[in-house]
């Protein structure tokens, strides 16, 4: 092979590492990529996010609700967790095992606007 030739697959091989770091770099500073850790994160967030929803849905369904937020509002925001796992409202329709503790504190977060709501008025 002749000197040039060499010189030249040389200079092609690093353009095309260099090209491929920079696509890497914009991809995931710019581009939305993400990690498969990074979107497991995101996933878990968003379920979380939601079985909150279907807890709250589920205390507020209750013919005692405003009893429930009343009692809910007078005690620490650290045992607000407990009472609503007490009360199996974190429970998920057909879930067989126990909730996940991060649910009934999720959904505790999530009737704090209603506690504040209904103490207030």
């Amino acid at each position: 092979m002749k000197e040039e030739s060499a010189s030249k697959i040389k200079y092609g091989v690093w353009g095309i590492i260099v090209g491929a770091i920079i696509v890497m770099i914009t991809g995931f500073a710019w581009g939305g990529w993400t990690t498969s850790g990074t979107t497991q994160k995101m996933a878990d967030a968003a379920v979380l996010a939601n079985q909150a929803e279907i807890c709250v849905g589920q205390f507020m369904a209750e013919p005692n609700h405003k009893e429930n937020l009343k009692e809910l509002g007078a005690m620490e925001s650290w045992k607000r967790g407990e009472y609503i796992e007490k009360g199996g409202w974190d429970k998920m329709p057909g879930q067989t095992e126990k909730p996940d503790y991060n649910v009934s504190r999720a959904c505790a977060d999530g009737l704090g606007p209603l506690i504040e709501k209904k103490t207030d008025g």
